[in-house]
């Protein structure tokens, strides 16, 4: 693994109204954990229930791991609690990217957080530009990605809804939704 002072951390943006986005940032996260790279992973808006990608990062000592959303919030009661819970999940976010433990941060599900307007892309964008450490990897997924965020990202890709199964009736499956 290249060490820090050898690394040009990529700022990654997954984006889109198809499936697939938290999918592929976790596969990365699991590719990286392979290499001996330290991350964390910071959920914004799945709520505490058990998934079958935080049993297997649970095998993996370099994995930290943090389901810390009330939700699916497009269901709300409650949108002052949900932008509360979303601003202490952005500062402890910031707290963990600056402390220089981890190589690599998953924000998952923080794009949806700049689609409601509980986070502003001009923050995350100021952040990524001005205090984001030089060699971590980061990559933010949920739809609606802000346009500061897409400006400063070195690699963006928007998933695209072709067909998906819960348009048939079909609910969300262990091992492939969840």
């Amino acid at each position: 693994m290249k060490t820090r002072d050898r690394r040009q951390g990529i700022v990654l943006v997954h984006t889109g109204e198809g499936k697939g986005k938290s999918s592929s940032a976790l596969g990365m996260v699991f590719r990286a954990a392979g290499w001996g790279m330290k991350i964390c992973v910071i959920q914004y808006i799945k709520g505490q229930w058990q998934t079958g990608e935080q049993k297997a990062a649970e095998r993996f000592d370099n994995i930290e791991w943090h389901a810390l959303g009330d939700g699916f919030t497009w269901d709300t009661k409650n949108p002052e609690q949900d932008i509360k819970t979303s601003r202490e999940i952005w500062q402890f976010s910031k707290e963990k990217m600056l402390s220089q433990n981890y190589d690599f941060v998953l924000l998952d599900e923080i794009n949806y957080c700049c689609g409601y307007n509980w986070i502003t892309g001009q923050e995350i964008a100021s952040f990524i530009t001005h205090e984001k450490p030089r060699w971590m990897h980061l990559v933010l997924t949920g739809r609606n990605a802000a346009a500061e965020v897409i400006e400063v990202a070195n690699t963006v890709t928007e998933m695209c809804k072709i067909k998906h199964a819960y348009a048939a009736g079909i609910k969300a499956e262990q091992g492939v939704e969840f």
